[in-house]
């Protein structure tokens, strides 16, 4: 609703943008930031929307992962499998995310999978490029020594390749988290889920600052949040590496 009428039909239209908008000087004048309108809000409007966002990103994240990794795994065991799999990812990356929606509602619906694919999808370059270059960059002498001390190919790879790989892996889980965050904005044109079904309310209702500020200040620090949980994971699992640059 953009607006009702006052009294006797022939005076200004004032905007009501709900939560008592008509009452409310900040709601009724479109201010920057209507503090009240927001905290009457939080719990049936940005809550959430806000927890609907964090499993959406971590849905996409965990099946990106589980693909990515085994993908690297095989290129790392298999060379000839990293070209086709990096092209294929890569175009996949070149996608403008609204136009892979878009033609992801013509055969899979406005449903969870037409969002969640392309925020998959968004993932895949990333995690595998991240994983199987952390692999590749494991000194060949570490890996005689541990061949020296007996240990099977296999318990190279899950003893001392992958754990030397790690801040590679996790660097790249940081970066495909906040990939998917901003892109999962993008999905509530589709899938009325997520941080961004207020987003796109907010422009509906003519542009209501106060909704789109909030959400997308909401998506703005969910961001940085999982950049910092990462970070804060990176640092904790890998202390050698923090030793090594210091």
């Amino acid at each position: 609703m953009i607006g009702i009428l006052a009294q006797g039909g022939s005076g200004p239209v004032i905007p009501d943008f709900g939560g008592g908008g008509a009452g409310n000087s900040c709601v009724r004048d479109n201010g920057f930031f209507c503090w009240n309108w927001f905290q009457q809000n939080w719990s049936d409007t940005f809550q959430p929307r806000l927890i609907e966002h964090i499993e959406l990103t971590v849905v996409a994240l965990a099946i990106g992962f589980v693909i990515s990794f085994a993908a690297a795994l095989f290129a790392y065991r298999y060379k000839w499998f990293d070209f086709p799999f990096t092209t294929f990812s890569a175009f996949l990356y070149t996608i403008p995310s609204l136009a892979l929606f878009q033609v992801l509602v013509g055969i899979t619906g406005l449903t969870l999978a037409t969002a969640l694919i392309p925020l998959v999808t968004y993932t895949l370059l990333i995690l595998f490029r991240n994983t199987l270059i952390g692999l590749q960059e494991v000194p060949d002498e570490v890996r005689e020594a541990a061949r020296g001390m007996g240990l099977t190919r296999r318990q190279i790879l899950w003893r001392v390749e992958l754990p030397l790989a790690l801040p590679a892996i996790l660097a790249g889980l940081q970066i495909a988290a906040v990939t998917v965050v901003s892109l999962a904005t993008v999905a509530a044109f589709v899938y009325d889920h997520g941080l961004g079904s207020p987003i796109f309310d907010a422009i509906n209702r003519g542009t209501f600052k106060t909704e789109l500020i909030g959400a997308g200040g909401l998506a703005i620090l969910l961001g940085i949040a999982s950049y910092a949980f990462f970070a804060v994971i990176q640092r904790v699992a890998t202390p050698w590496a923090r030793y090594r640059r210091a």
